[in-house]
């Protein structure tokens, strides 16, 4: 008991020393913009004005909107912005009175006292994150409601996922540090803090974390043998990853973003396999104490190949649904398949969907392997009194 555990803590004292400096680098300091203040905030729509057709050459008119600011500085006061409109569906923020909307509000310098004044109000959005909090109460109220002690640990979990992603990954990706090296040691620590949360100093936290680690591993390898060299995937499949490229005095490695993006999307199925094929062993032993490692083995493999059948399915479904606007797009417009087949974008997707599956897969033999390891008989099993082996005394009776 205490050897794994010794183990287990060593490895949590490494992962520690592997994300300090990634932490520390993460926490620098970006220099500040000369520029005047820009705010974003939300305001609430009082009433729609007239349209601005002559306010260019370009088919763009400009509604005009009173709103009144419902935070930051501006907090209070009702101003007029104006709402650009294009006649492009997506495009447009199409808005009416009483709709909560996003300003984008610039200030200047006044040329006749010298003071900060108003330059611009322009709608940017609409409010959204009402919609959000009511669906994220539902899935937390669900959780604890259904899981009860377990679903509140799940939620502990996914918080350190959340803070892990937006307080390392995402400030140390923005200063152009190695994607990989970055994404990697990062979530076999969420990995490792999700699986003591979930089980605590366990066997079968220890055996989930390191057959994670493993499949993560696997699944790495294989996006970079085959998304660099044979594939020559850049990771600039979308306007949104070419957009990184114009980010200024910062060098970002597109190709190791796709690598590292297929990692994490890959991480919560491998997880899931990997704590299913762990906890089935472990409880398996406990039904029946006598079992060899081997039969332990054999056990988790047996759940892991059930369990492997549904998520496989999980991630090559998630990535088509992702892809199914461009997989309509280029079917309407009758592209042959030998084009769109070949493009960066569903070239990208198909490793994403691939690799995620290669290690998910992976990751069933590593676990089961290394839980029948762990909870293998390390003695002697102790004796039990059966009537059967029981001596008898002088009279035939059972002593």
């Amino acid at each position: 008991m205490s050897s794994y555990l010794n183990r287990f803590s060593c490895l949590l004292i490494l992962l520690f020393i592997l994300l300090n400096p990634v932490s520390l680098a993460a926490q620098t300091d970006h220099p500040q913009d000369d520029n005047m203040p820009e705010y974003y905030v939300k305001a609430s729509v009082l009433e729609l004005l007239a349209l601005d057709h002559d306010t260019n050459a370009h088919m763009v008119e400009e509604q005009l909107v009173k709103v009144e600011v419902l935070e930051g500085k501006f907090a209070g006061q009702v101003l007029l912005a104006r709402n650009s409109l294009s006649g492009s569906a997506g495009i447009d923020i199409i808005i009416d009175k009483g709709d909560r909307v996003v300003l984008y509000i610039t200030e200047r310098v006044s040329e006749t006292d010298g003071k900060s004044e108003i330059a611009e109000i322009y709608v940017v959005e609409k409010v959204r994150t009402g919609a959000q909090m009511i669906l994220l109460g539902i899935f937390m109220a669900l959780l604890v409601l259904i899981g009860g002690f377990q679903g509140i640990k799940a939620l502990v979990g996914l918080g350190f996922t959340g803070l892990g992603i937006f307080m390392v990954l995402l400030p140390a990706l923005a200063e152009g540090r190695s994607p990989l090296l970055v994404t990697l040691p990062l979530l076999v620590a969420v990995t490792l803090l999700t699986m003591l949360v979930v089980a605590g100093f366990s066997r079968k936290a220890l055996a989930a974390t390191l057959g994670t680690t493993g499949g993560l591993m696997v699944a790495g390898l294989i996006a970079v043998l085959v998304g660099g060299d044979l594939a020559s995937l850049q990771g600039l499949g979308t306007e949104e990853e070419r957009l990184l490229l114009y980010i200024e005095n910062v060098s970002i490695n597109t190709r190791g973003i796709l690598f590292a993006g297929i990692l994490l999307g890959a991480l919560g199925a491998i997880m899931d396999v990997a704590m299913s094929v762990a906890s089935a062993i472990e409880e398996v032993k406990k039904a029946n104490p006598a079992l060899t490692q081997a039969q332990l083995t054999r056990a988790g493999m047996q759940v892991g190949r059930d369990v492997m059948g549904t998520m496989v399915n999980t991630l090559i479904l998630a990535y088509a649904g992702g892809a199914l606007p461009f997989l309509l797009l280029y079917l309407s417009y009758q592209s042959p398949a030998v084009y769109w087949l070949n493009t960066e974008f569903i070239t990208s997707e198909i490793l994403r969907a691939a690799a995620g599956s290669v290690g998910l897969v992976v990751s069933v033999p590593i676990t089961a392997v290394l839980a029948g390891l762990l909870n293998r008989n390390t003695g002697r099993m102790p004796v039990t009194n059966h009537p059967a082996a029981s001596p008898k005394n002088g009279s035939g009776n059972r002593v």
